[in-house]
This record gives C-alpha cells, sequence and structure tokens, in this order.
C-alpha cells in the first residue's frame, strides 16, 4: 500500500513538474529545407563562384542531414562531391561554420578529437541555413579552389535570402 502511495506521488510531483497532469504530448512545429529552396541556394551558390571565375560542387542538406540538392560544375574531381555533402553535413551537425569548427578543433584542446568523427570533414565551405532563428539545414561547397573560397560562394548564397 505504501510503494502506491509513493508512485502516485512521485508521477504527480512528475507532471507537475512537466507542467500539466492533463497536458498531451503535442508534435515539433519546424520549418525544414525545401527543395525550391535548396535548389535557389544551389544555383545562387554556383553563380558567386562563377562570379569569381571559379567552378565547384554544392550540395544542400535538410534539418536531418538528408541531400535534398546537389550540382556539380565540370571538371570538378569526384571526391569534391562527397567532400561537399560533409561539410553541409558537418555545418548543419554543430550548427556552425566548418570552417569555424576547424579553427576550434585545431585551437581548443578539448575539441581536438572531433577530427575522429568519421561523419564530420573539418574543412571549410560549410554553412548552417538559418531561417527565423531555428537552423534548417546547411550548404557544402568543395572545389572552388580553398575553404575560404568555398565558404565565400556558399555565404554569398545565403545573402540572396535577405533581399
Amino acid at each position: 500500500m505504501k510503494s502506491t502511495t509513493v508512485t502516485k506521488s512521485l508521477l504527480a510531483g512528475l507532471a507537475l513538474a512537466s507542467g500539466s497532469a492533463m497536458a498531451s504530448p503535442e508534435p515539433l512545429q519546424q520549418n525544414n529545407m525545401s527543395l525550391a529552396l535548396a535548389n535557389h541556394l544551389v544555383g545562387a551558390t554556383l553563380e558567386a563562384c562563377h562570379a569569381d571565375d571559379r567552378t565547384a560542387v554544392v550540395a544542400v542538406v535538410d534539418r536531418g542531414g538528408r541531400l535534398v540538392a546537389l550540382q556539380r560544375d565540370d571538371n570538378i574531381g569526384p571526391h569534391n562531391t562527397v567532400a561537399a555533402q560533409r561539410k553541409a553535413f558537418t555545418s548543419l551537425s554543430t550548427k556552425t561554420a566548418s570552417r569555424e569548427l576547424s579553427a576550434i578543433a585545431r585551437n581548443n584542446p578539448e575539441s581536438e578529437n572531433l577530427n575522429t568523427v568519421n561523419e564530420l570533414l573539418l574543412l571549410g565551405g560549410g554553412v548552417p541555413v538559418e531561417v527565423n532563428g531555428q537552423v534548417i539545414g546547411a550548404i557544402g561547397v568543395a572545389g572552388a579552389g580553398g575553404s575560404a573560397i568555398d565558404e565565400g560562394c556558399a555565404i554569398a548564397a545565403l545573402e540572396t535570402l535577405k533581399n
């Protein structure tokens, strides 16, 4: 009898701590990367690279890290396709530009093992896509001529969303 009273008291306390004993769980309401937005970002990224006479491959992932859009210029090495996807995933997963994360891993002893996580690629060119304060996906760029250039193309694409 005593254990039943303790269990009821514990459950009542948990219900109060969670807000309401009668509240039912609600699904999350989240923005996500649409195909139209991903295609826009791919196009704007390539346009920015082309404006500097650069070629690249661009990948856009959604908030779950799934590939939504990918486009590769001619004559880009095949390794860059995988790199672009992994840069985008890295940026999405950490909600940080991959170039910044690379610097953090190099300069912070507590973060230096980030390079051992197979899914992460600590090279610049991945940038999170944020809408209404939520990261809804990321852009990854590879093959444009270096991490800073890759990242610059992605940032230029994000600027098109502000206009």
